[in-house]
């Protein structure tokens, strides 16, 4: 399966040797790291999501939510280890039913998230997972959606953090995890 990284458990170092560098991705002056590659090796894959559980399984969440689309690839199975419900966020339009809203701040435009309206109750402990915290303009986004619902987020987790953006400093009041810093 392309680089072979000998027999798990694998460090965030070695996971990290699998994410590849697209230049100019999605536009013109972005370095894109694709995790594809990571994914693509099913013992590596199975390793970033033990490792990402274990670092947030001491925050208990009942409800674990992830963001379209590759948020959904780790919160899912995050969800099912931690005996937790997993609920998607999504972009405008594409929830049926009522929804809450909020629009966010690309580094090219805006873009809206939705959430289901009965999908985080008062009180519910959640933990929020994307693939990746750059700016973090998703999770805060994401964060406003579970507060007007008076959700608690206990956590938000990263399988891959992009340090030099300085997304964690937006996330101050929150626990923020990562297994992998670039």
């Amino acid at each position: 399966m392309g680089r072979d990284l000998g027999d798990p458990p694998y460090t965030p170092q070695q996971l990290a040797s699998l994410i590849d560098d697209v230049q100019d991705f999605p536009k013109k002056g972005i370095l894109f790291k694709d995790i594809t590659t990571l994914l693509k090796d099913p013992r590596a894959f199975k390793q970033s999501v033990d490792q990402l559980t274990d670092l947030v399984r001491q925050h208990a969440p009942q409800v674990v939510i992830g963001m379209e689309s590759r948020g959904f690839i780790f919160a899912a199975p995050i969800a099912y280890q931690l005996n937790a419900g997993f609920v998607p966020v999504r972009k405008l339009g594409k929830l049926p039913g009522e929804v809450i809203s909020t629009e966010y701040d690309l580094e090219y435009g805006t873009n809206t998230l939705e959430l289901h309206s009965d999908a985080v109750s008062p009180g519910d402990r959640v933990l929020i997972v994307d693939d990746l915290l750059a700016t973090g303009g998703t999770v805060s986004a994401t964060i406003d959606l579970v507060r007007r619902l008076e959700g608690n987020v206990v956590a938000v987790a990263f399988l891959v953090e992009l340090t030099t953006l300085n997304g964690r400093d937006r996330l101050r009041d929150y626990e923020v995890v990562s297994l992998i810093q670039f």
